[in-house]
Formats: C-alpha cells, structure tokens, sequence
C-alpha cells in the first residue's frame, strides 16, 4: 500500500493547492497569475510546459507556464478569458486557491540551444509560453549566443507585459523588434504581418535555433521565410499548445495522426512535423 501511495502522489493526476499570490491585470482579456505552492514545494518545471488549472465545481484548464524555471518560491501563468473555466479563473482573487496538475509535456529544447545564437518569434498570446524561455535565457545569458525576439500583436492595446518588454528593448544583450497589424496614431514601431520582420535579421543559419510560438495561422508563413534565411528544418521548433486537453494522453483531443500533444510535445521541430497531415 505504502508503495502505490507513493506512485499516486507523484502522478499527474495529483492536485496541489496553489494560492494566488498576485494578480495582475494585462490588457483586457487577459491576466498574470502568480502561483505558490504549498510550503516546501515548486513546480520543477522546464520552459515549454503547461499545467491544468482546475475550480472545484467548474473544471479545468491546460495553461502554459509563462516564468523561468529559475523563479523558484513561485511560477505564473497569463489567462486569456476565453471560456467558463477561463472566465472563472477571472473572477478569483488574491489568497484564493485554485488546483495544480502537472507539469505536462516537453518544453522548448535548453540545451542544444545553449552554445548557439537564438530566435524566438512570438505571436499575440504566443508570448506567454515563449516569455519562459526568454526569462531563462535571461538568468543564464553567458550560456547563448545573440538572441532575437520578434514579437507580432494585432495592435499596441493587445500587447502582453509591455512594462517588461520595455526592460528587453534596453538590453544591449538582446535584439527585440515588434510590429503590429493595426497601428494606434501614438505607434511608432512596425507595422504589418510578423513575417516581414524575419528578412531583416542578421543570422547565421546553421549556428541558430529558432522557436516559434502563436496562432496557426502564422506557422506556415513564418516558417517559409526562416527556410529561405537558409535554417535547417531540424533546428525549427514550435509549440502545439493550443490543442492541449487532460494534459495524460487519455482523451485523445490532442491527437494528430500518431502523436499526441500533451505527452509527445506540444514542442516539436518542424523536422517531425512537416510530414504529419494536420500539425501545421
């Protein structure tokens, strides 16, 4: 008994009790949620990651992880409301408890990035994930090489953690560029699709690692104009978070062809992906 006790605890089916430490608005669909865990426990979690937020008596979410690993008393999360769980994890407040499973999935690929130069380009909501990585990134900087961020919003209002964007654009260890689809009167930034920020890059293909994360839609697009900078496909990698369910395997919502999400990813190279019918 004391043996299959064990086995169930460290299960992902285990819910722990995470009290929400901080909320902070974002823009207006969105929030950051900051979670602690009981006394003695962390979320030992790699950038990539979701975990399945879950209400008593409503149900639950898979939510991807957007702090570094190396923010240990705590982690966050950013909550887009969207739906019923969504809109009631909205609704909470400071010192309530919500329900932890997970860590789920395989993150982004730290260490074959460690050594090399580094693209992450983000889209809309694609940022919160991707913010795990840049973080990390961050705290172990003499570890990469030149790091560019590209980041595509549907307009200035809808940008996510700007104040700490601000703090990136002053980097001088970093090169972050951002365009929106709709510019504001005050905008002076870029502005049109992602994709034309790509050609503007100054890299070195066989020495970058590139991760991608946002919308369907952007997957194909940005993923032609990184093939002509010459990046080889096996060094392309992006998140499949959105089809994210049980977060076990066991529904099977997270299925395409052979591979299930939530266990085999949600981050893949696009050397795996191209040839499965329905990934991208």
């Amino acid at each position: 008994m004391a043996v299959e006790t064990v086995r169930i605890n460290n299960s992902g089916y285990r819910v722990k009790h995470g009290l929400l430490r901080r909320i902070t608005p974002l823009t207006e669909h969105e929030k950051l949620f900051e979670i602690m865990l009981p006394e003695g426990e962390s979320l030992d979690h790699d950038p990539g990651q979701f975990v399945q937020v879950s209400l008593f008596g409503v149900g639950e979410a898979p939510i991807s992880i957007c702090s570094s690993p190396t923010k240990r008393e705590a982690f966050e999360i950013c909550v887009r409301q969207s739906g019923r769980v969504t809109t009631a994890i909205h609704k909470l407040h400071e010192g309530d408890i919500v329900g932890i499973r997970g860590p789920f999935g395989i993150g982004f690929p730290v260490l074959p990035l460690e050594g090399n130069d580094v693209l992450l380009v983000a889209g809309g909501l694609g940022i919160a994930p991707l913010r795990s990585l840049i973080n990390y990134i961050i705290d172990n900087r003499r570890d990469f090489g030149k790091v560019d961020i590209l980041l595509g919003c549907r307009d200035p209002e809808s940008m996510l953690f700007s104040s700490e964007i601000g703090h990136w654009q002053k980097r001088i260890d970093l090169n972050f560029c951002c365009s929106v689809d709709h510019a504001a009167p005050e905008w002076a930034g870029n502005v049109g699709v992602i994709t034309s920020l790509i050609p503007g890059v100054n890299l070195h293909p066989l020495k970058t690692f590139v991760v991608v994360c946002g919308p369907p839609v952007m997957y194909r697009f940005v993923i032609e104009e990184l093939l002509k900078k010459g990046i080889p496909e096996r060094q392309i990698f992006l998140s499949l978070e959105r089809h994210m369910k049980c977060g076990l395997g066991k529904c099977g919502h997270c299925q395409i062809d052979n591979i299930y999400c939530c266990q085999d990813g949600p981050v893949f190279s696009y050397q795996k992906l191209k040839n499965i019918k329905g990934a991208i």
